[in-house]
Formats: structure tokens, C-alpha cells, sequence
């Protein structure tokens, strides 16, 4: 690793009010890789390592990294290491519906249970995501989607919390979502706008749940989960972002898809 990497990273880390240390030492090496401090294809120092550098567990470490390979900002290869990605995540072009719609069917409820709703500093993955720069405001809403009495799905969603404007000749001011509990904030922002915010995307990968989000599921910290990371924008610009950790027995999923011309 490069001496300007190593001294970047050994700089004290403190978490946010709010906001887990994993989060903070998370941001630490995503802005090292976005910076190009550590570069495409290089391969990044041990756990063991990298917490005797930033002064922190191995274990917070390890749920860092795990949030940096859900991201795409790293790859993992067994038996050698992890590497920093030879391309980072790229924003795409395909619309997306809402997590309820997503994960229900006919006859089925879903049950949104929100573990919390705050304003926090944008991270190195949710800015530019929500069309922010690191450290902005941004709402967080985080929830477990319950189907069937069950925990099927954690989900976070963001979006700025900074004045926007909502038309071409309207002033920017603080965008209000009223939050009743029973609905993702996409499904609130569909209510409120209408179906008019894409295009986006949605990424699939998959992961492992890790220790604390295995507690909201009901899961073991090994246990697989698929993770669909969701970016949609508005008036072309970036405005949404959500990251949903759906476990096994959510069961299958529909794609929807159309025929292109």
C-alpha cells in the first residue's frame, strides 16, 4: 500500500452521532478509493491490519468491508485478499418500482416496521446516489418489510435533505415527506409526486447479512442474503437511493420487463 494511503488511513476515525463506526470506517476507505489513493485493482491491507491502523475491532472492520463489496467499490477473492474494484459502480437507466410492490404479490401484505428516520451526514456511497456531496445532509429512512408475519427484508432509502426545487420555476426549499409508518419512502415520494421520478436502476449482488442486520432478520451474521441497490433519478438528475437486504425466505422475485424495438 502507498504511504499516502497508509497515512490517510491511520488519521483517527470517529463515528457521527447516529451513525455506526463500521459507517465512518467504511467512508474513510471509500474516499481513499475515490480519491485514487488506493487504486483500481490494488490489493487492500488485512483486517487485522487495517484495524491496527484506524484503531477500531477486526470485527468493525469486517462489516465495513462487507458494505464496500455490497457496494461494488471492492472485490473479494478466496484464498488471496480484497481488492479495490478495477471499475467503480456505475448510475444506470432502468425504471423501479417500490420494495412493498417488489417483495407482495396477490393476496399478500406487506408490513413496513421503520426502525428509524433521521437526518445524517451523506456517505461516500449515498452521495452521489442522492446528488449530494460527501458529508451533506441526507434523510435516511430505515425499515424491515414483514410479509406474513415474517422479516423478509431490511431496507434503507435516502434522498437530500437539502432545499430542492420541484419545478422549473419554483423556488428550491426542503423537500417534506410525511412519514405515516406504513409505506417505504418511495412508495411516500410516488404519493407525492406521482409516478413521474425515473429513470433508474436497480444492481443485484449477493452478500452476507453480518452481525447487526442478522438481528433486525432473524438470521445467523453468515446467513446469505440478496442485495438489489436501487438509484433513481429526477429531472435527470440524481435523487433516490435505497439499499434492500432480502433474505431466503422472501422466496422468488419477479423482474418486470418489456420489448424493446
Amino acid at each position: 500500500m502507498h504511504e499516502d494511503a497508509a497515512r490517510f488511513l491511520s488519521q483517527p476515525v470517529e463515528a457521527q452521532p447516529g451513525s455506526p463506526l463500521r459507517v465512518a470506517v467504511y467512508s474513510r476507505i471509500a474516499e481513499a478509493i475515490r480519491n485514487s489513493l488506493l487504486t483500481p485493482g490494488s490489493m487492500l491491507p488485512t483486517e487485522t491490519e487495517l484495524g491496527a491502523d484506524m484503531k477500531v475491532s477486526r470485527t468493525v472492520v469486517r462489516e465495513a468491508l462487507m458494505l464496500l463489496e455490497e457496494d461494488g467499490l471492492i472485490r473479494a477473492r478466496r484464498g488471496v485478499g480484497r481488492f479495490v474494484a478495477d471499475t467503480l459502480p456505475r448510475i444506470g437507466i432502468e425504471r423501479i418500482r417500490p420494495f412493498e410492490e417488489v417483495l407482495g404479490g396477490t393476496g399478500q401484505h406487506i408490513e413496513i416496521k421503520r426502525i428509524q428516520r433521521q437526518r445524517q451526514p451523506a456517505s461516500e456511497f449515498v452521495a452521489p446516489g442522492v446528488g449530494v456531496e460527501p458529508g451533506a445532509d441526507c434523510w435516511l429512512w430505515e425499515s424491515v418489510l414483514i410479509r406474513d408475519g415474517e422479516a423478509i427484508a431490511h431496507l434503507q432509502e435516502n434522498i437530500s435533505a437539502l432545499p430542492v426545487s420541484l419545478g422549473s420555476s419554483s423556488a428550491a426549499a426542503p423537500l417534506e415527506i410525511d412519514d405515516d409508518g406504513g409505506s417505504t419512502l418511495l412508495a411516500s415520494l410516488n404519493s407525492r409526486f406521482g409516478r413521474v421520478l425515473g429513470p433508474g436502476e436497480c444492481q443485484i449482488s449477493l452478500s452476507q447479512v453480518g452481525p447487526s442486520r442478522a438481528k433486525l432478520l432473524d438470521l445467523r451474521a453468515p446467513d446469505p442474503v440478496l442485495v438489489l441497490t436501487q438509484y433513481v433519478r429526477r429531472a435527470n438528475r440524481p435523487f433516490y437511493l435505497a439499499k434492500c437486504l432480502i433474505a431466503a425466505r422472501a422466496g422468488h422475485l419477479s423482474v418486470m420487463q418489456s420489448l424493446q424495438s
